[in-house]
């Protein structure tokens, strides 16, 4: 998230290329990286990395106008983030979702009986039963980038279309153009879990019942 602040800010001191400070937010739990960078001068960005807020603001910014920025902007990736939640926050939601994305990228082919979230899914990020046609994505994906709920979408109802994961169903996966992006981030967030078989050997099993760390089913 990028905002450009209405007015350009004036005495710019001599500081370092860029500089961080760990600052507080009201309502948040997690701690703010502040980055200062003397070659940003007119735009504020603020975004989520690895359980954080950073927040990257002109080196120029006075205290006051740190604390302003840090503010409004966290609260619009808080406002961002719930209204996200909410789009997807029944199955029924969910269900449109997946048919938007079946229409999108498979034209309309991958047609599923039901796509629902579940809590018991700790070890996979969804899961998708071709016989009765049922798709079921883990609620940890609640909250997480649309791209990558999207991208979870696209994999499991690549499964109605072709059960195994051969090169037909890989081919089918990447007609989804964020699928590389998406997939890193899962791995990403996968890596970061302590209980993590990292190095794990994906199964050759049916496509309900593969587990592969940073990855659907």
């Amino acid at each position: 998230m990028e905002q450009r602040p209405d007015r350009r800010p004036t005495g710019v001191s001599a500081v370092p290329a860029a500089r961080s400070r760990t600052a507080s937010a009201p309502g948040l739990r997690e701690a703010v990286e502040v980055r200062r960078s003397a070659r940003r001068r007119r735009t504020v960005t603020a975004y989520r990395e690895n359980g954080r807020t950073i927040v990257l603001i002109p080196a120029a910014f006075s205290a006051a106008e740190e604390r302003r920025w840090v503010d409004q902007m966290v609260a619009k990736l808080q406002t961002r983030e719930e209204r996200r939640h909410r789009n997807l926050a029944s199955d029924g939601e969910l269900m449109t979702r997946a048919t938007t994305v079946s229409d999108t990228f498979f034209a309309g082919r991958a047609v599923p009986a039901s796509v629902r979230w579940v809590d018991n899914q700790h070890r996979r990020w969804g899961s998708c039963t071709p016989s009765d046609r049922t798709i079921r994505l883990s609620s940890r994906l609640r909250g997480m980038p649309e791209f990558v709920v999207d991208y979870v979408l696209v994999h499991e109802l690549a499964h109605l279309l072709e059960a195994s994961h051969d090169e037909r169903f890989w081919a089918l996966v990447h007609a989804y153009p964020q699928a590389e992006r998406a997939l890193g981030f899962l791995e990403g967030v996968e890596f970061a879990r302590p209980d993590t078989p990292h190095g794990a050997v994906p199964g050759d099993g049916p496509a309900d019942d593969v587990e592969e760390p940073g990855e659907p089913d």
